[in-house]
């Protein structure tokens, strides 16, 4: 009995630790969105650069920091020279409820399914921009007509500035975006 109590509090214990250090890099994370938002503050913010880590990309959305659109239940990120990876699980229906239709493009689009979007992303000169590359669902290549298709009937209408190819000024007078290998770098001016 004695050695039962042990073994229950040292789990409680190692319970209490891991809790502790859930979501440790999502409040890194945080830290350089907060230094981020107060150096724009400035009328000459510092130029040096601020480094944000995949990991703390992914545990930042993981812990819940970012409201995903309706649909998309879970996201994470890989990022490469210029280029990042997303990985989501998406409900189709759920994006697509309450709207009908009977074009047969959109089949593919139903149901829960696993999402992979590779783009080419930069920053520079304080605009965003990001050029879909490829989309798989559950590893099958999406064809482009689809997507546009798929973009402009059920993307544009809620986010109308999204797209296949989007630009868009970058917020906190962040001048250049970096992606780098597992890591993503900014300069404000």
């Amino acid at each position: 009995m004695k050695n039962t109590c042990l073994i229950l509090f040292l789990l409680f214990c190692v319970a209490c630790l891991e809790g502790m250090q859930t979501h440790r890099l999502a409040a890194s994370m945080q830290r350089k969105l907060d230094h981020i938002r107060e150096n724009s503050k400035r009328a000459q913010p510092d130029q040096a650069p601020t480094v944000m880590t995949e990991e703390e990309v992914n545990d930042y959305f993981a812990a819940g920091q970012i409201e995903l659109p309706q649909g998309v239940k879970k996201v994470s990120f890989q990022g490469e020279t210029g280029v990042v990876t997303g990985f989501a699980t998406v409900d189709f229906d759920e994006i697509r409820s309450g709207q009908r239709t009977s074009n047969p493009l959109l089949s593919i689009f139903n149901g829960i399914h696993n999402i992979r979007v590779e783009a080419d992303a930069s920053g520079r000169s304080g605009k965003g921009t990001v050029h879909i590359r490829t989309v798989t669902i559950d590893g099958i290549d999406v064809p482009r007509m689809a997507l546009e298709f798929f973009v402009e009937k059920y993307i544009k209408p809620k986010y109308p500035n999204l797209g296949l190819d989007s630009e868009f000024q970058l917020p906190n007078k962040i001048d250049i975006a970096t992606v780098g290998y597992h890591k993503l770098t900014v300069v404000q001016k």
